[in-house]
């Protein structure tokens, strides 16, 4: 039976490659995110990793300003430096100055980087990174000295356009300067690696301490490097010991650890996320396995059934099939494995035309994603194999040797029956996830819910397309006569097999639409929002909300034309100094908490002063705080007791649950800085954007918007998030096409035939080739109908689950349908054209002869 299984495979050889070609799409998008996130992480723990000393000396409660990813005013005094050169253990102390939000422009005016990765400055010092790992290292040139010279890494000055030699224009947004240093040197990792996209421009020591800390003589941290056979855990304990309150000494694994935390947990997100998509591929993926292999094993009934008739058992047979689906499980998988490299570095040449560079790093392959490609390769194909091959064994051997056999189809009635099940189980798992508060793993609730409720439709399918498929018949008979007719039987002679490839085209655009409604709603409610909200004339911010100098705060209310302005800052606290619990901050100043046009439940606005908090009524029940309450905050200068002076009802122009005063934030060691500035104009004032354009225009990452332009930037992510989603999809509509196209070749080939007498007797190849592109259009378009109408359904159904987040907007974009329908009636048409050629390119005489 293995030699006869493996003659079948070797003698179907074209067949069975079509059959590779979902499994290897499917396992090539697992395999190549997996390797994608393993080389993300594996990057960033390298670069935190050499971005800390075997022990770093830092402020009390700079942890808590990395965890919130704000800055902090701290530093530690230079002073400190001989205290620590004396530890038992020291080799060397480094002083270490860093900044974020200093900018290189390049030679074009525009600052390189600044929309995602860290624009990092620093001064220079060629200190070792913990155990030894490389930092980063003088590639070319010299240290900077003096205030006139400065370093920055290799890869910003190719971007940039700069060599060495060359002025370099350098601003900073915290400080409002703008310097224009010779470069002397670029830096970078002699062994490999990258700064991930983040910007690096470091000056000597004296020029540091004036550019980034006003002057200060006194550092970031300190690293300590241990001499050999000394443990960073012994060095710190010996640091911890030696040093005054307000500081603290940890070693680097901690430091890296908290500095990558937030990142990698992101990373694990986002990875979780696209693997959800990967397993829709895979889903989809099966459907055309399943298909694939009936087709497969009805064209091989008469050598099965001589098979059964020579001794051959049941369980033989099925043993059989299974064979040949491990075969193509383990092909596919190779070619999926392979596919996914590339696949990895695709997505890596994407986001680093994002702004994440990871072009020096190479692509991570850990054990895990083999193993994972052969398990999904195989597994999936021999559980889509199964069922046809189970149908195999149950055809009597004598039956089998007619001509006219046909594998019989499930019951009708049985898969409607199993369909509605489905549906009606996965309705209130939707629910559940939905709407039901402190339901745990809600995400998982809907995802179930939504895979049982697509399933169910897909199991009912046969039942719920029949009406369509005979009104497209009828439809197709009209328009196109005989050939039409025909095109229509085809397609209800085997509607299980029409509707199971339709529906694989069908998940992949209902998800496609529920995306399409969840971002138009999204955008919708931003603009509702906006606008609803939008107060003064004008708003100034920087990238991604990054702080600036509150000198261009002042310096925009001198303008002409302007009545007031009024400031607003974000920074991070631990609520009673749980990292579990921590808190978003928002600040200004004490006498603008009128202009917030805020709505208070208890307490009064007339006690915000320094010192106390507004607190969002929510967040305020939800830790049992009332006004006139007291409560414990950890914030970057240690533990402070903030007083609760009222509760207020939720207002989209508080980003957070604690709102404050400007002078509170300074007073817990956060930096001078606004995050946004709303500029109210004079009556009647003109040209005023213009005048204020002005005050920003040294600082390329500080912008005016009114509100139209506010608007369109609040847009702006939810467009780069839907496309990224787009781009996932399209892998499961590429596999629901190659279904389509699939199961057309096998098709024609199994009515080799059928198609040879319709030639003999007047049919041209023109006709046959219209058959079959109806065939093909009736399978896209249903896919398309039964995905737009569950896209509606789950997507209205999320939006009404996520009104009370602000998504108050249900929009359901109609032209973006009629395209999905458009481009349904394109798929099929293009998917035939392969299938319609070979049939009209048989030979006639040949085909009639075909057993």
């Amino acid at each position: 039976m293995i030699r006869a299984s493996l003659k079948s495979l070797l003698a179907r050889r074209v067949r069975l490659l079509l059959s590779t070609f979902a499994i290897v799409l499917g396992v090539a998008f697992v395999t190549g995110i997996l390797m994608f996130s393993d080389t993300l992480e594996r990057s960033f723990t390298a670069l935190f990793s050499s971005r800390v000393g075997d022990v770093v000396v830092r402020p009390t409660g700079t942890d808590v300003a990395q965890a919130g990813l704000t800055g902090t005013t701290q530093t530690v005094p230079a002073s400190l430096q001989q205290t620590l050169e004396q530890l038992p253990g020291a080799a060397r102390v480094d002083g270490r100055i860093d900044a974020n939000g200093v900018y290189v422009v390049g030679t074009d005016g525009k600052v390189v980087g600044g929309s995602g990765p860290p624009a990092l400055g620093a001064n220079w010092n060629d200190a070792p990174a913990g155990h030894g790992i490389e930092s980063l290292t003088l590639l070319e040139g010299h240290a900077p000295l003096g205030p006139d010279e400065v370093v920055i890494d290799e890869t910003t000055a190719q971007q940039a356009g700069y060599e060495i030699g060359d002025e370099v224009s350098i601003v900073t947004a915290t400080q409002s300067l703008d310097v224009h240093p010779e470069l002397v040197g670029l830096v970078g990792f002699r062994e490999g690696g990258s700064l991930n996209g983040a910007t690096y421009a470091a000056f000597d020591t004296p020029t540091a301490q004036q550019l980034f800390l006003k002057g200060q003589d006194a550092y970031s941290t300190f690293w300590v490097t241990a001499e050999d056979g000394v443990s960073q855990a012994r060095l710190a304990q010996e640091a911890n010991a030696a040093l005054p309150d307000g500081t603290e000494a940890v070693t680097g694994d901690k430091a890296a650890d908290e500095a990558a935390g937030p990142l990698l947990d992101g990373i694990d997100f986002l990875t979780t996320m696209v693997l959800i998509f990967a397993a829709i591929a895979l889903v989809v993926s099966t459907f055309i396995i399943v298909n694939t292999f009936s087709i497969l094993v009805a064209q091989r009934s008469r050598e099965l059934a001589l098979l059964r008739a020579l001794g051959a058992t049941k369980r033989q047979v099925i043993r059989s099939v299974q064979l040949e689906a491990f075969v193509v499980g383990v092909v596919g998988a190779t070619a999926g494995l392979g596919l996914g490299v590339v696949l990895a570095t695709g997505i890596r040449s994407l986001v680093g035309a994002l702004g994440l560079d990871l072009a020096e790093q190479p692509l991570v392959l850990q054990a895990r994603t083999p193993v994972a490609a052969y398990a999904i390769g195989i597994v999936v194909t021999m559980v889509a194999a199964y069922l046809p091959a189970r149908r195999t064994g149950r055809i009597a051997p004598v039956q089998a040797l007619r001509d006219d056999v046909a594998l019989p189809e499930s019951s009708i009635q049985r898969r409607l029956v199993l369909g509605i099940a489905l549906i009606v189980l996965g309705i209130p798992l939707v629910g559940v996830g939905l709407f039901v508060d402190g339901a745990p793993h809600n995400g998982w609730w809907v995802g179930g819910g939504v895979l049982a409720v697509l399933l169910g439709v897909t199991a009912a399918s046969p039942v719920i397309g029949r009406p369509f498929l005979r009104a497209t018949a009828a439809a197709d008979a009209r328009l196109f006569g005989p050939i039409g007719r025909l095109a229509g039987q085809n397609s209800l002679r085997n509607p299980r097999r029409t509707t199971a490839t339709a529906s694989a085209l069908m998940i992949g655009l209902t998800l496609a639409f529920t995306v399409a409604i969840l971002g138009s709603s999204a955008k919708a409610s931003v603009d509702k929002t906006v606008r609803e909200n939008f107060i003064g004339d004008f708003i100034v911010s920087s990238a991604f909300g990054r702080g600036f100098s509150s000198t261009i705060t002042e310096r925009l209310a001198d303008v002409q034309g302007v009545d007031k302005v009024l400031g607003e800052r974000f920074g991070f606290g631990l609520y009673r100094g749980k990292t579990s619990d921590g808190i978003g901050l928002v600040a200004t100043q004490a006498d603008r908490i009128r202009d917030f046009d805020l709505t208070t439940t208890s307490g009064s606005l007339a006690d915000f002063a320094d010192g106390t908090v507004l607190l969002k009524e929510d967040w305020a029940r939800e830790h049992s705080l009332r006004a006139g309450d007291t409560f414990d905050i950890t914030v970057p200068t240690g533990k402070q007791q903030w007083t609760v002076a009222g509760i207020v009802e939720d207002s989209p122009l508080v980003f957070g649950p604690v709102l404050t005063t400007t002078g509170t934030l300074l007073a817990s060691g956060f930096p001078d800085e606004d995050n946004y500035v709303v500029v109210f104009g004079q009556p009647g004032a003109t040209g005023l954007q213009q005048r204020l354009d002005q005050v920003v225009e040294d600082l390329p990452v500080v912008t005016v918007k009114d509100e139209q332009a506010f608007a369109a930037e609040q847009r702006a992510p939810i467009d780069r998030i839907i496309t990224i989603i787009y781009v996932l999809l399209v892998f499961a509509v590429v596999i629901a096409i190659l279904g389509i196209i699939n199961t057309l070749a096998l098709s024609v080939i199994e009515r080799t035939r059928e198609i040879g007498l319709l030639r003999a007797i007047g049919v041209s190849r023109r006709q046959l080739r219209t058959m079959i592109r109806l065939e093909s259009v009736v399978i896209a378009v249903l896919g398309a109908v039964l995905g737009v109408l569950l896209g509606i359904a789950f997507g209205v159904t999320l939006m009404y689950a996520l009104r009370d987040q602000g998504l108050e907007v249900i929009h359901i974009p109609v032209g973006q349908l009629l395209l999905f329908l458009v481009l349904a009636l394109v798929i099929g048409v293009l998917a035939a054209v392969l299938p319609a050629r070979r049939a009209a390119r048989l030979d006639v005489l040949r085909a009639i002869a075909t057993d």
